[in-house]
């Protein structure tokens, strides 16, 4: 069951050449075609705020620390008019993830866990807390075959790879 908006991408542009042909096709036969899922950079949705912006600490909230709990998940929340959704962030990119507690930029005391998108503080914080990162889009294949275009013995194309998002 899906109850929220689920992405999906043709990543087929660009593979042209012998090389990128392989690639691919070692990439998707690894992957076992749709059953494991892995990292997509989605260029549209990749931060916690605007595409071309530089992700802050203050971007999303990331709960209020009480001074007990010490795990607090990522999410990105969009909003459009009287509504909003907030979306669970599974898949920070290492090493982008900024905090904040009440406004002020944290620089240690926390780990970030690029594989679950969980943010753990060596002690209970207490105010609001926020965080600015990067992220990427679990996806798996969407098909059981790659339809190979071989142009010519020197060059080829994949016109269609279908990714699809995964819950996780």
């Amino acid at each position: 069951m899906w109850a929220n908006s689920r992405r999906r991408f043709d990543a087929g542009y660009g593979v042209k050449s012998l090389g990128d042909l392989h690639g691919v096709i070692a990439f998707f036969e690894a992957r076992l075609g749709r059953l494991h899922p892995f990292r997509f950079k989605d260029w549209s949705d990749c931060k916690s705020c605007a595409p071309d912006a530089t992700p802050m600490p203050a971007d999303q909230a990331l709960g209020t620390g009480d001074g007990h709990v010490t795990v607090f998940q990522l999410t990105k929340t969009y909003t459009s008019g009287p509504s909003s959704w907030t979306r669970t962030i599974a898949k920070p990119v290492a090493g982008t993830v900024r905090v904040a507690v009440d406004g002020s930029e944290l620089h240690g005391g926390f780990t970030v866990d690029s594989a679950t998108g969980r943010v753990t503080f060596a002690s209970a914080p207490t105010g609001a807390l926020t965080a600015g990162f990067e992220f990427d889009t679990p996806v798996r294949f969407d098909t059981d075959h790659l339809a190979i275009n071989l142009a010519s013995f020197t060059a080829g194309e994949i016109p269609n790879i279908p990714l699809v998002e995964v819950l996780l």
